[in-house]
């Protein structure tokens, strides 16, 4: 089995931009995908710390769309879906259903998209504890 490198993490997270652009303007199809990945993450047995931040870009992202946080810009939130819908693919480099390794690839994708957006995401969570939403 071949691994995905930092290089193909992101290619595949540039891949997702249209789509993720085509998704944030419609903002129902927005929350019912983002509704989607949460039930796909409770089936994830063990999140290591790159998949953990999944919930709290979704979080994110869902603060967006609502209108309640919009101090990032939109490329931070297209970058964000995008990795999103890498994780939510069924079909993707390394397939989920792989025990121990179906999650690697899921995992370098969110990485390369958090490497772009680290200081958009430290923001909203320090919003997020000023505002006592934790």
């Amino acid at each position: 089995m071949k691994l995905m490198n930092k290089k193909q993490a992101n290619k595949e997270l540039k891949k997702g931009y249209k789509k993720a652009e085509k998704l944030i303007k419609d903002k129902d199809k927005t929350e019912e995908f983002l509704q989607k990945l949460e039930k796909k993450l409770k089936e994830i047995p063990k999140l290591g710390n790159t998949l953990s931040m999944v919930p709290i870009l979704i979080s994110l992202v869902r603060s967006y769309i609502k209108g309640e946080y919009k101090n990032v810009p939109l490329g931070t939130i297209i970058a964000i879906i995008s990795a999103l819908l890498y994780v939510f693919m069924m079909l993707d480099f390394i397939p989920d259903s792989i025990p121990g390794a179906g999650y690697i690839d899921d995992a370098l994708v969110i990485g390369a998209c958090l490497r772009l957006i680290r200081s958009d995401v430290e923001e909203y969570q320090k919003y997020r504890k000023d505002n006592n939403l934790i």
